[in-house]
């Protein structure tokens, strides 16, 4: 049986989103069809459209989501008719040698893939899928091991968050940095990552996390996501962060932009022998330069923290529990309740640096 459905697409670069019908394709074995019940907007949608990335077109924007399965293929073990899922854009196959030797986060069939062929127009011709995911839809079909089953009685729009922002920013204080009780934490870029990772540095017991957005307007998000201090980012960045350390620096700095500026700020603001991790994703030909001799003299560790450094198919459920508990308060995340239709005015917010996560409700 043919299924339609309408989605958020991009016919090609530069070509603004529209809403299109669009033909899924027929569910084989070992996939899912998830019905879409709520999408976050995340930088890396933006990133397809503005550049940043190069994908293939026509392309269905979106990602970040969660959703409820409407119908299962043969030899489908994980997961049931009416289940709520949250959506992994990079589900990790089990058998790679990363994932083999615990690194799921790295997966070799999965890691780097900007979009794959999935579904048609209604022309016949082929459209790609955003990660693999394309859930700026009503419907889509993945693999079964993209999708994560959560507790019913969580909302859809926070158990889509799960999926990217919080899993992220989350798994970059905990896996990656692993923030431990007393330290000082800099978080810089206030979106959904950074404003996960300030709640995450807290509830990790840090003493002190200093939140740094280019937006004054970000201040209150900040503070409701637990930060201690919040500062309006400048030149003299740096400078100030070590104003606010005894002048030591901080012990761990969490860069969320994806800049070389950003990432060299974290830097100069993390105390010798202290941790910077990287979480933005940046250009390809925006450098990072560092002296060897400050490399060697400051004893700082500089790495990244791919997909928050998580096993996806523990740490989800772990986080939906934690929000069900009260343990990990993210009522503050989801400023924006929209449509399909306000998905480009959500884009024009986050590049003026405005909210946190807007969520589509489907």
């Amino acid at each position: 049986m043919t299924h339609y459905m309408t989605g958020l697409v991009v016919r090609t670069e530069g070509a603004p989103a529209e809403i299109v019908e669009l033909r899924l394709p027929e569910i084989g074995p070992g996939q899912v069809r998830v019905k879409i019940r709520a999408a976050g907007v995340c930088h890396s949608d933006l990133s397809m459209i503005n550049g940043t990335l190069r994908p293939p077109h026509p392309l269905v924007l979106g990602h970040e989501a969660a959703g409820e399965v409407v119908e299962v293929g043969e030899h489908v073990t994980r997961t049931s008719v009416g289940d709520h899922v949250v959506l992994n854009w990079q589900p990790a196959c089990r058998t790679c040698w990363f994932c083999e030797n615990g690194e799921p986060w790295l997966c070799s069939t999965s890691h780097g893939v900007a979009a794959l062929e999935n579904g048609m127009t209604l022309d016949g011709d082929p459209v790609h899928v955003t990660l693999g995911v394309g859930a700026f839809a009503e419907q889509v079909v993945v693999p079964e091991n993209a999708v994560i089953s959560v507790p019913k009685d969580l909302g859809f729009d926070l158990a889509a968050l799960l999926g990217c922002a919080v899993l992220t920013g989350t798994g970059a204080i905990r896996n990656t940095a692993q923030v431990a009780l007393g330290e000082s934490v800099l978080v810089i870029g206030l979106g959904g990552v950074g404003l996960s990772a300030v709640a995450a540095a807290r509830a990790a017991g840090a003493d002190q996390v200093i939140a740094v957005d280019v937006s004054e307007a970000k201040k209150g998000l900040a503070e409701a996501a637990g930060a201690t201090d919040f500062v309006v980012s400048s030149e003299n960045l740096s400078k100030e962060i070590r104003s606010r350390t005894s002048r030591r620096g901080v012990d761990h700095a969490i860069e969320c932009v994806g800049r070389a500026s950003t990432i060299r700020a974290a830097w100069r603001a993390t105390r010798s022998g202290g941790q910077v991790t990287v979480v933005g994703m940046g250009a390809a030909d925006d450098m990072v330069q560092l002296s060897a001799l400050e490399i060697f003299s400051s004893a700082r560790i500089l790495r990244a923290s791919v997909y928050g450094q998580a096993d996806t198919d523990l740490e989800v459920p772990a986080l939906a529990q934690a929000v069900l508990s009260g343990e990990l308060n993210l009522d503050f995340l989801v400023t924006d309740r929209i449509t399909l239709a306000d998905v480009p005015a959500a884009f024009e917010r986050m590049s003026r640096g405005e909210g946190a996560r807007s969520v589509v409700e489907l």
